[in-house]
């Protein structure tokens, strides 16, 4: 019997929550097993966009090789307090990608490279950044706190600005990019999403209810950017969600385009904050 289409999304997005959630929670080990799963497949989707809708030739296992190589390179940094050695792997991706173009006879060469490196600096060097919020709040420990309250603003942000804009939502938030986005939403989720990093600064207190209501803010104005961003990728490529990966979701990378520019601006907010 084939299950409704809202019980199949409601079902992949429990288990995808699942996952993640159980990734962050657990230890560091686990989230290096989640997010590096999370880092691959999100790069796997987007280089076989670059591949079939932009129709421009990249070498996706090397790419996402990279990118694995970038993570790996930022979680035994921090971990083990190493050197600029644990990204030696990185470097030598970098230097063969550029090299292997001298071979590969194509026709638009730079097209390629600047593809290549767009996936790197827009989803890999972002995720690889969560090594620094999983290792921040106690520099040398491992904790949770940081990356999941992003995640937890993301989605209660998500969530009421989509009601919010449904209801009440008359005017275009960035009509050229994503219609249905509505100031009304934007404002509706923004305002929640922010009272919710109370319940955080309630029962962890190494930042000031000041500084996790400006964690909020800076999550929801940059994770908004962020979609919108991802929106700009699909609307030039003609497409309509990354992938296919999640059920009635779309693709992995459409579930974390809000994280994508959220997650450095949180790095940068916190290191602000922390002089």
């Amino acid at each position: 019997m084939k299950l409704p289409n809202i019980v199949v999304r409601i079902l992949a997005g429990a288990v995808f929550i699942g996952l993640l959630l159980g990734g962050i929670l657990i230890n560091e080990y686990t989230f290096l097993v989640i997010f590096s799963l999370l880092i691959v497949l999100c790069l796997y989707e987007f280089y076989g966009l670059i591949e079939k809708a932009a129709k421009v030739p990249v070498i996706r296992t090397w790419n996402i090789l990279g990118g694995f190589f970038l993570f790996l390179g930022g979680f035994y940094y921090c971990v083990y307090s190493a050197s600029v050695v644990a990204f030696v792997p990185y470097m030598v991706y970098l230097m063969v990608l550029f090299i292997s173009e001298l071979y590969m006879k194509r026709e638009n060469p730079i097209q390629s490279l600047s593809y290549s490196l767009l996936g790197q600096i827009f989803i890999a060097g972002p995720l690889a950044l969560t090594n620094y919020l999983v290792f921040a709040y106690e520099p040398g420990s491992y904790h949770y706190v940081y990356i999941l309250a992003l995640l937890v603003t993301i989605w209660v942000n998500d969530t009421f600005a989509y009601l919010t804009g449904m209801a009440f939502g008359k005017h275009r938030l960035f009509e050229r990019i994503s219609p249905k986005k509505s100031w009304e939403g934007f404002v509706g989720g923004a305002m929640v999403a922010i009272a919710s990093s109370l319940i955080f600064a309630h029962f962890f207190t190494n930042l000031s209810t000041i500084a996790w209501l400006g964690f909020a803010a800076v999550v929801v104005v940059f994770g908004t950017w962020g979609d919108l961003f991802e929106s700009l990728i699909k609307r030039t490529l003609g497409v309509k969600d990354s992938g296919s990966m999640i059920p009635g979701h779309g693709g992995i990378l459409d579930r974390f385009d809000s994280t994508i520019l959220a997650i450095p601006a949180v790095c940068v907010y916190l290191l602000l904050i922390s002089l």
